[in-house]
């Protein structure tokens, strides 16, 4: 995941000229199968020798949000229990939870 985040990281830097990183921020769900701990923890091996060198990586967790189908209410969920929590009905859609996002990267154009 490392590599492929690295990848798109390394276009938007040539895409706007720039020669180096300082910060790549991004937004994680508990449901989205990336740990975000082990992401921190191999970053720095990852980005060695990349133009995202030595950058930070921030990472915000994301709650898991739920629409009822029965009640139409939204609401915070566990990663391991969707039900409603105005109505605790079984019958939710996922809206927020699953995802990783890159929202950020703060590049270096001046020497």
């Amino acid at each position: 995941m490392c590599q492929a985040l690295l990848v798109e990281v390394a276009d938007i830097a040539a895409a706007h000229g720039a020669h180096g990183v300082q910060t790549v921020r991004l937004r994680i769900g508990p449901l989205s199968g990336m740990d975000a701990a082990l992401l921190e923890t191999a970053w720095p091996l990852a980005s060695a020798g990349s133009v995202a060198q030595g950058a930070q990586l921030q990472v915000e967790n994301l709650p898991v949000r739920v629409r009822c189908r029965d009640c139409d209410a939204e609401s915070a969920a566990e990663p391991s229990c969707l039900l409603c929590g105005a109505c605790g009905g079984y019958r939710t859609q996922l809206l927020s939870g699953d995802e990783m996002l890159l929202v950020g990267v703060e590049l270096v154009t001046e020497s």
